[in-house]
């Protein structure tokens, strides 16, 4: 019987060079935007497994910057990509985020085209490559340019516009574009003019420091390892302002969901004995670190509030609850692809029982303070008026002008709203919701 004759041989594939130098940051970018898109994860949880193949900060530092970058001009990028394709790559197509962080490297990082290309190229091995090439040479040679000011996810801008109107969204897109200045909290507010002649800032309230974005590494800074002050964001420090007003010293605390922990050294510069209580064994970790270079003294409870008990009422407690973080969107561009209408109602339905339950444990005369760093009302405005109408035993107390920063008014309802645009001429500050209630 004959035998059948032998298959030609198929050539063999040319073996792949190696990737051009820089492949492997793009590689981690793309891990990191495809966390946040495809699955929700924040930005910064990530960072750490995304980048673990990078071999140093530089690289981790540009895997993060573009990823960021990318989600601050999302929007606009895609409209870019869907004017150059005949039909519209499907949202969680590879060659769309290939083509996302390959744009937005020439368009708003500096890199030069041929390398923000050549670099991308290796992550669709054996993909689209043709597509991409050729999406990105036709924007290029066309003078494809992103606008000084993005645009805002669309979602997002009818959902503001509707709670805060034109000029708020407006005044987000700006926000969005550019990182924010650094803002410093100290630990004596008796020393705000030396830090900021020592420091070249500027200050909008005792015991502030604003330095402008890029001052340099936080931890290079003067103060730093003696522990004079600590990052916080200037919106982020007015709840506490409002219990350090009058502080008895000694007067028992509660901060509540504290970490990383600027309220609960404020409220213990300020002279309370502060019990700080949070669930994650990773923040606790940031209370503690924060506690040691400060050098002030409080206690850390590792619990989840909804099963805690303090023992016994408290002078002043802090619900700096947690939410959604859509006023936090100028540090972290994420949140505004990650917190939806779903996300919104879950995290108000959560503020309502921690606050059910905190607001038992102020003492008769004592004082609770509410915030979140959410631009929701559901999150805010909403949750008070809910809170008030079913605990007749608590009163708002409005803040004076005094105790706010400048730029910053209480409400004619008596709370404090910060928002895209809020002393928007100085830098401007995250957007934050505050209210101050008495116990009667």
């Amino acid at each position: 019987m004959a035998r059948p004759a032998a298959r030609p041989a198929k050539p063999s594939r040319p073996a792949r060079g190696p990737d051009p130098l820089g492949t492997a940051t793009r590689r981690a970018a793309l891990r990191l935007l495809d966390a946040v898109l495809r699955r929700g994860e924040p930005l910064e949880s990530a960072l750490a497994l995304a980048t673990r193949a990078l071999p140093g900060g530089p690289d981790r530092g540009l895997a993060h910057a573009i990823a960021a970058e990318t989600l601050r001009r999302l929007p606009d990028l895609d409209a870019l990509i869907d004017s150059a394709t005949r039909q519209r790559l499907p949202d969680d197509a590879k060659a769309r985020f290939v083509l996302r962080v390959a744009l937005v490297q020439a368009l708003a990082l500096g890199t030069p085209p041929h390398a923000a290309i050549a670099t991308v190229l290796p992550l669709v091995d054996g993909g689209p490559k043709r597509l991409v090439h050729g999406v990105f040479g036709t924007l290029m040679r066309g003078g494809a340019t992103l606008s000084e000011v993005p645009s805002l996810l669309p979602a997002v801008a009818e959902r503001w516009r509707a709670y805060w109107g034109e000029e708020a969204v407006a005044a987000a897109a700006r926000a969005i574009a550019a990182p924010p200045p650094l803002d410093l909290t100290l630990r004596d507010p008796g020393t705000t003019a030396d830090w900021v002649e020592r420091l070249g800032g500027t200050s909008l309230a005792p015991g502030h420091v604003r330095l402008p974005a890029g001052a340099g590494a936080v931890s290079e800074l003067p103060g730093y390892a003696e522990g004079a002050w600590w990052v916080q964001d200037l919106a982020a420090s007015i709840p506490a302002r409002l219990l350090a007003t009058g502080a008895a010293p000694g007067a028992r605390a509660l901060d509540l969901c504290a970490a990383p922990g600027g309220k609960t050294l404020q409220l213990a510069a300020a002279g309370y004995a502060v019990t700080a209580v949070d669930v994650s064994e990773s923040r606790a970790a940031r209370l503690r670190d924060n506690r040691d270079r400060i050098g002030l003294a409080y206690d850390i409870a590792l619990a989840d509030v909804l099963d805690w008990s303090p023992g016994a009422p408290a002078q002043a407690v802090l619900v700096d609850a947690p939410c959604s973080a859509t006023g936090i969107f100028r540090r972290h561009p994420d949140v505004l692809h990650r917190a939806g209408d779903a996300t919104i109602a879950e995290m108000a339905e959560l503020q309502t029982r921690i606050l059910d339950r905190a607001a038992d444990w102020v003492a008769p005369g004592g004082t609770l303070v509410y915030a979140t760093c959410s631009l929701e009302p559901a999150e805010g405005e909403a949750q008070l008026t809910r809170f008030l109408a079913a605990r007749g035993d608590f009163a708002l107390a409005p803040p004076t002008q005094a105790e706010l920063p400048q730029g910053v008014a209480p409400t004619s309802e008596g709370w404090v709203r910060t928002l895209p645009g809020t002393v928007e001429a100085v830098g401007g500050c995250d957007g934050f919701f505050v209210a101050r209630l008495t116990r009667l």
